[in-house]
């Protein structure tokens, strides 16, 4: 089964190609689009559609994830990518984002948070198949781990007893939200003609 899939972001174009072996998922030069909906599962929606469009109609892949710190009520959510990006006047890069999390959370004591993948296969605008799920864990007092992107060196998943960047990636796989999101869909897919 062929894919192209709805994002710019190289390290998910890899980490998907590993999850989904069984899958052939070409990398997309995505457009812009608006990703205002209120839920991961929305903006992967969106960014699925806006691609089959311009792809004239070949299957698209799509997710959309991020990070939800209970403490700020399930923020940076939708916006975990653009996260500090408005009050620094600039998009942040990983390991910026991840400094400025830690600074903003230093006197908080909850640190549980989420880690949620919304994974779309989009057939057609009639032919739909969406899993999101989750990863418990919580946020680090400070970055460990060299291994993964994002905020992976912050991110302590309860499950595996350390951070998502000190997994490999085969561990990463079993753990993370979206190796969890991508067993659920390959099984759908098998099903599929």
């Amino acid at each position: 089964m062929n894919f192209i899939l709805a994002s710019s972001n190289k390290h998910k174009l890899e980490e998907l190609r590993l999850l989904m072996p069984d899958v052939e998922i070409q990398e997309a030069n995505m457009v812009e689009v608006d990703e205002n909906a209120p839920t991961f599962l929305g903006n992967a929606l969106i960014k699925a559609e806006a691609l089959y469009k311009i792809s004239g109609g070949t299957p698209v892949l799509a997710d959309d994830s991020g990070l939800c710190v209970k403490a700020f009520d399930g923020k940076p959510g939708v916006r975990t990518a653009r996260y500090g990006s408005e009050e620094m006047g600039r998009i942040l890069e990983s390991e910026e984002r991840n400094e400025y999390l830690l600074k903003n959370m230093e006197n908080i004591d909850d640190r549980d948070a989420s880690f949620v993948c919304s994974l779309v296969a989009y057939f057609s605008p009639t032919r739909i198949y969406t899993v999101t799920e989750e990863v418990q864990g919580k946020i680090m007092r400070e970055q460990a781990g060299c291994g993964g992107f994002g905020y992976d060196p912050v991110f302590y998943i309860n499950e595996a007893g350390t951070t998502a960047a000190e997994l490999t990636d085969t561990e990463k796989g079993k753990y993370s939200h979206r190796g969890k999101a991508a067993r659920v869909m390959n099984e759908l897919l098998k099903n599929i003609k």
